[in-house]
């Protein structure tokens, strides 16, 4: 009896284990739109002088202001916690929003950023004090820019150009952006969060394949 009661539950385990995740498949956990089509950055212009564009990327954003160097504990937070696990990831972008006369700041910032992961998907982008505005605006976040068109709190951008957050969270309710300056936070829930949209991205580009070869 004992030996028929252990084949069974051999047997049946793995059928229960394989319909627990079959039947989770459909029901994956996607991070909530907040808000819709966040403004473009098509004002806007890189070190380089080339333009970004938030549509068809996974973008990290986030609004450092023109006293950048100031912030440069943010950006390392960022850097370590977030860029340097995922800049290898393709479409995955981190886009800092600077007040034109800050170029300066920015290549210094970028060589010290440089020690910690390559740089080619960390861009820098300038442009007016009212086009910064008009960007962080549309976010249509609680925060609010301070006088140096800075904020510690940095944005995740979808493919569709998406405000991505949660809606429950445990300690905001809304959670629409990251405290940059809050190295907890920015492992934790961050961290988390992106890995979701990643995670969502994969799949969805996986049933496109999919589709593609039938």
């Amino acid at each position: 009896m004992k030996k028929k009661l252990v084949l069974g539950v051999l047997f049946l385990l793995p059928i229960t284990i394989y319909m627990f995740f079959a039947s989770g498949k459909d029901n994956f956990a996607k991070l909530p739109i907040l808000t819709e089509s966040v403004k473009e950055l098509d004002n806007f212009r890189t070190l380089d002088g080339d333009t970004v564009s938030l549509k068809n990327h996974i973008t990290v954003l986030g609004f450092f202001g023109k006293e950048l160097l100031s912030n440069k504990v943010n950006a390392f937070n960022l850097a370590h916690k977030i860029y340097k696990k995922n800049h290898q990831f393709y479409d995955f972008q981190l886009i800092i929003v600077l007040p034109n006369g800050t170029e300066e700041q920015a290549r210094v910032l970028k060589d010290k950023l440089e020690d910690i992961a390559p740089t080619k998907n960390w861009k820098f982008v300038f442009g007016t004090p009212q086009e910064i505005q008009n960007v962080f605006s549309s976010l249509n976040s609680t925060f609010t820019l301070d006088v140096n068109n800075a904020s510690d709190y940095v944005f995740i951008i979808d493919r569709d150009a998406n405000l991505r957050g949660r809606k429950d969270d445990e300690d905001e309710g809304i959670l629409y952006g990251f405290n940059s300056s809050d190295i907890a936070e920015i492992n934790n829930k961050m961290s988390d969060d992106i890995k979701i949209i990643l995670a969502e991205y994969r799949m969805a580009l996986k049933k496109y394949n999919s589709k593609r070869e039938i």
